[in-house]
């Protein structure tokens, strides 16, 4: 590609510039004809190839993207300013699809070293879970952490409590005009050994739902809590109850035993209104979790082959190179994955407007491709119901770096699915059923997304992200992917691997494709950890879509 400025589509009517542009400015188009920019064209943002007129349409990614206001001229860029939000129609399948997996002959004998379950999932991590099932006991789960963090040696250094406790020092010593003088200096590593070696933490998730709001919240809050239990990272559970919540002990149960009849992992389930006292509930809590623990601690990690990976696909904080860098990348990730009989999920279906056409003649058959449109179609008309839209989807941030309507987002987002078939469409809170590439109905919004796809059974999110996001999961190791070189080298401690040789040119789509797959084997053996795991960013938030009564 040209270092400067790109045409995704044959069939676009607009470039990408890859570097800032300046108005007059002579460019030699593909095929040889030349254009002068009507504009400055900043990087990542979009020039016309010819002019438009009101309603006209702007294509990119051979896809209706926007329309335009008024009218622009040839070389001129677009905005929100002259153009807004237009994407295709879609209906039922229209043709029949077909790929051609990719070649993955290195990959046919490789492994990695995961935790194998009796179920014969195979985990990444092996974590134990402690769960409110109702918000009224995030209190008694955030004291339980306190007690055994530390004890277990899973804490680390807190280097900010350190600098606080200098610049206190100093106050008190009469010599606060010495406080802006004192260097933060990161902590050391972690002075604690951890008490037991296979096990990679306890993970305690706390959540504001459970109660107070519809019987359906409920249901899904439990449908989303047993598909964390069930997820290959976590060896086992400890839920408190408070007793008269909605998220009854019962739904939880039935919703286990619907992903696990066997039952094969231990559950630890205790009701504060039946033990009685705090003190009570605590103990119990406390040491019928350390005995769980001493068994989890038995499991080893063991070889096992790249069909057991289940890996989400996400982005957030995206840029106008996420669908040209990133993206693309991770898609022919997923489609490495796909052939080599593994699973990914692709989430975040309001950045899926405008390419649904695509996705549903990518369904393997009619019914995945008919649930398809019924949840695209029920999201769309429930966030018009309120006054929103997915043409509203796009954040200050996107429009400032390139992404200026949902469909020109959308476009570039779904891109991470790559082109394999579709297996299977998924509800939110819906536990993967078939290998291959799922679409996961979630909201855009970065934690609750990550939060779903976890709860589908992802043991790694490969997140893309062009502006950067610390965003991570108690569960699913999320491994941060920049679409440009700049972010990585800004944000060095979020950011676990850059794209940003596919828009300088020296690398190419496939090969960093190929390259990420092998950072995820690492992962997935425990050689590497992901920033997010190491900064212990835990975010939690399950998607209350009803009203609170």
């Amino acid at each position: 590609m040209s270092n400067r400025f790109l045409k995704i589509h044959p069939s676009d009517n607009v470039y990408v510039a890859l570097t800032d542009l300046k108005a007059g400015e002579k460019l030699t188009l593909n095929g040889g004809t030349s254009l002068t920019l009507a504009d400055d064209v900043p990087a990542k943002h979009k020039f016309l190839e010819k002019a438009l007129q009101p309603e006209e349409e702007v294509i990119m990614y051979g896809t209706v993207v926007g329309k335009a206001l008024s009218p622009i001229k040839e070389g001129g860029v677009i905005g929100t300013h002259n153009i807004k939000h237009k994407a295709a129609p879609y209906s039922g399948r229209t043709k029949s699809y077909q790929w051609t997996p990719p070649d993955v002959s290195k990959f046919r004998n490789k492994t990695f070293m995961g935790y194998h379950r009796a179920d014969g999932q195979v985990g990444t991590a092996n974590y134990w879970l402690v769960i409110p099932l109702v918000f009224c006991e995030n209190r008694n789960v955030e004291v339980i952490s306190k007690a055994f963090i530390e004890e277990l040696g899973f804490s680390k250094p807190d280097a900010y409590k350190d600098y606080v406790h200098e610049l206190v020092n100093l106050y008190k010593n009469g010599k606060a005009e010495q406080i802006s003088s004192v260097t933060f200096q990161p902590a050391a590593t972690n002075g604690h050994s951890r008490v037991f070696k296979n096990i990679d933490g306890i993970k305690f998730l706390t959540h504001q739902g459970g109660c107070g709001g519809t019987r359906q919240d409920s249901q899904t809050l439990c449908a989303l809590l047993a598909g964390y239990i069930h997820n290959p990272n976590v060896a086992g559970a400890t839920v408190l109850s408070l007793g008269c919540q909605n998220a009854e002990v019962k739904t939880l149960r039935e919703k286990l035993q619907a992903l696990d009849p066997k039952g094969s992992k231990p559950v630890i389930i205790l009701d504060q209104q039946q033990s009685g006292t705090e003190t009570e509930l605590l103990t119990q809590a406390i040491q019928k979790t350390f005995f769980a623990l001493i068994e989890a601690d038995k499991i080893e990690r063991k070889p096992a082959p790249l069909s057991k990976l289940v890996v989400g696909l996400k982005c957030g904080g995206s840029d106008g190179f996420s669908g040209i860098s990133a993206n693309p990348a991770i898609g022919h990730t997923s489609d490495l994955l796909v052939t080599l009989g593994g699973s990914t999920i692709l989430s975040e279906f309001p950045e899926l407007c405008g390419v649904e056409q695509e996705l549903i003649n990518r369904c393997e058959d009619d019914q995945a491709g008919e649930l398809f449109i019924k949840l695209m179609r029920t999201y769309s008309n429930a966030a018009e119901s309120v006054g929103s839209g997915f043409d509203m989807n796009p954040s200050p941030g996107n429009i400032k770096d390139g992404l200026i309507t949902d469909a020109i987002k959308s476009a570039g987002a779904a891109k991470k699915g790559g082109m394999a078939p579709v297996a299977d469409v998924l509800q939110y809170a819906e536990y993967i059923k078939k290998p291959g590439l799922n679409l996961l109905c979630t909201p855009g919004n970065d934690v609750e997304s990550t939060t779903g796809t976890t709860g589908s059974g992802a043991q790694i999110i490969l997140f893309t992200t062009g502006l950067g996001t610390p965003t991570g999961n108690p569960v699913s190791q999320v491994v941060k992917i920049s679409t440009n070189s700049k972010l990585a080298e800004r944000m060095p401690d979020i950011i676990d691997y850059d794209t940003g040789g596919i828009i300088s040119g020296k690398k190419t789509i496939e090969q960093e494709g190929e390259d990420i797959l092998d950072f995820i084997i690492e992962i997935a053996s425990g050689r590497k950890t992901a920033k997010a795991v190491e900064l212990n960013q835990d975010d939690f938030i399950p998607w209350k879509r009803g009203v609170s009564l």
